[in-house]
């Protein structure tokens, strides 16, 4: 008998362990429900509640519930008290998004955390909600989402628990409803949410806490992504070596200075590889590194290690360098970042934003072109066998004159995803993106290559499409950074400024370019060989091609 009561006291005891949510599943699911009131319900998307003390004030009573029952309860409670919700008839004929790759409901429906009455209570919400522009979300100029009427909190460099987990439960939400690539991370966008809670809440320190915001930025696979503070610039470390480098075969090969004599006085010269920083691989100090890197790519993380390999808090470092196939190590100086002076104009001449190479080949910079340019530079290169532009920069706004000269008539390129406010999560494919005249009696008749590697980033990948349009297209180089579309900007509580790319940028014929970027006919990346030697092999390689 005593067994019995023993097994009928365990069994109920399991039970009643099953029935208690975790402290992490409380914290998951108060995001979740915070955030689709401060899109959806009538009242709160219109600003009628101070929303941020509203979840301060509810998290202490989520820490004290055990059951789904009493917490569902406890959202009900609350919900009940942001008054009613009237029927949207409009509601049901909102149905202009018609991109649903980043919209999820489903999680309302999760019997392990929610009561019927609960779920009923979510859903009717979504189907009567505001509809239009909210108090927290609009659209700016070019329909990307504006984040609008969030308090700053600029003194919050380590606010208190709760209001670090808004700070959480904020960006988490934003990307959640507005971010057109949510489905494109490579983490499930639910499982950031779980991983990050507990860092969020247990961040002991201001640097743990600013921390946990820049990885969850990286989380988002952005390039756009960033989040600069004190405490991460001390991460990474205020004494940086005084050159540039790229990442190559694991070894940081050094590509230009920030300071010609501070990098001359430790003999660093062009080309030189790096493969140790104080003892440790470049390589293991990268992969270390790697969570606060924001980036779409592998390459564009590495283009993005800038601060991450060589900076310390020291101002001085041992390096393991390799050159004409010997290898030493040697001491050098690290400096803080305002001792490199910035260059008073580090623009190419005038020039040499466009000229005629030899074999009737001409050539284009569009980081440096302006539209002042275009139509001097069109009657210097408009008889050429070839044109090479090159966007491994940041164009200024030309795609659409140059284009205009070169294609015989208007051709789409490209076509985008905007949000839809009418129903937060959902988006809608904008019309096609035209360039071109409607006729041009005189088209270019030679070869267009097209130049590009991981500094070619959003308007400038936005360019390299606009020259796709045409047919004689050769795209040569490498990956791109695979950030296309607008931005939008807004802060983390505490002033911390961060960006998501705020429209969605695709092909017409649907073909993806976030994360992916411009995939290069003919790739070709850079050789510690040819960067001793001084060469641009992306451009030989265009010159080969453009001489066939």
């Amino acid at each position: 008998m005593k067994k019995i009561i023993t097994l009928i006291a365990l069994l109920l005891s399991l039970s009643a362990m099953a029935q208690t949510l975790s402290p992490t599943k409380k914290l998951e699911t108060t995001a979740r429900i915070w955030g689709l009131l401060k899109y959806y319900h009538p009242q709160v998307a219109a600003g009628k509640f101070n929303w941020d003390e509203q979840l301060v004030q509810l998290l202490p009573q989520v820490e004290k519930a055990q059951t789904k029952e009493e917490l569902s309860n406890l959202y009900l409670t609350w919900i009940d008290g942001l008054g009613a919700v009237p029927l949207c008839k409009k509601c049901e004929k909102a149905n202009k998004g018609n991109f649903d790759k980043n919209f999820n409901m489903g999680w309302m429906q999760d019997a392990s955390v929610f009561t019927e009455a609960l779920t009923a209570k979510l859903k009717y919400i979504e189907a009567n909600r505001l509809l239009g522009t909210k108090y927290y979300a609009g659209t700016e100029g070019t329909n990307n989402v504006k984040i609008t009427n969030e308090k700053e909190y600029k003194d919050f460099e380590y606010p208190a628990e709760q209001y670090r987990l808004m700070s959480l439960y904020r960006y988490w939400n934003i990307v959640e409803y507005f971010y057109p690539y949510k489905y494109k991370t490579g983490q499930k966008w639910d499982d950031v949410l779980t991983e990050m809670i507990p860092k969020f809440k247990n961040a002991k320190d201001a640097k743990q806490y600013q921390l946990a915001m820049l990885e969850l930025v990286v989380k988002i696979d952005d390039s756009h992504g960033y989040l600069v503070s004190k405490e991460i610039k001390a991460y990474f470390g205020d004494y940086w070596a005084p050159f540039k480098f790229s990442i190559i075969d694991d070894k940081a090969v050094v590509t230009g200075f920030y300071s010609d004599s501070l990098a001359q006085k430790d003999d660093i010269r062009i080309g030189d590889a790096i493969s140790h920083v104080d003892g440790v691989p470049v390589a293991a100090i990268f992969k270390e590194k790697s969570p606060y890197i924001p980036a779409s790519n592998p390459a564009i993380k590495k283009r993005n290690a800038y601060a991450s390999i060589f900076n310390g808090s020291t101002d001085n470092a041992t390096i393991t360098l390799e050159r004409h196939g010997k290898t030493t190590n040697k001491q050098i100086a690290r400096y803080l970042r305002d001792r490199f002076k910035k260059p008073a104009n580090d623009a190419v001449p005038a020039s040499e934003k466009y000229r005629m190479l030899d074999n009737n080949i001409g050539y284009v910079n569009m980081g440096v072109l302006t539209a002042d340019d275009i139509n001097d530079m069109y009657k210097t290169v408009a008889n050429s066998k070839a044109i090479v532009f090159d966007v491994r920069n940041y164009p200024k706004g030309t795609i659409y004159m140059i284009m205009g000269n070169l294609l015989a008539n208007q051709r789409a390129f490209v076509k985008s995803t905007e949000p839809y406010m009418d129903y937060p999560g959902k988006f809608y494919w904008s019309k096609d993106y035209k360039i071109g005249r409607k006729k041009n009696n005189d088209p270019y008749k030679g070869k267009i290559i097209v130049l590009v590697n991981e500094q070619t980033q959003s308007h400038a990948e936005f360019t390299a499409m606009g020259f796709q349009a045409a047919d004689n297209v050769t795209v040569i180089g490498s990956q791109t950074a695979g950030a296309d579309g607008n931005v939008s900007q807004f802060e983390f509580p505490g002033g911390f400024e961060t960006m998501i790319t705020g429209l969605g940028v695709y092909y017409p014929d649907g073909r993806e370019t976030q994360r992916v970027g411009i995939v290069p006919h003919i790739e070709v990346h850079p050789t510690i060989a040819g960067i001793r030697a001084g060469r641009d092999e992306v451009l030989e390689k265009a010159l080969e091609v453009a001489r066939k």
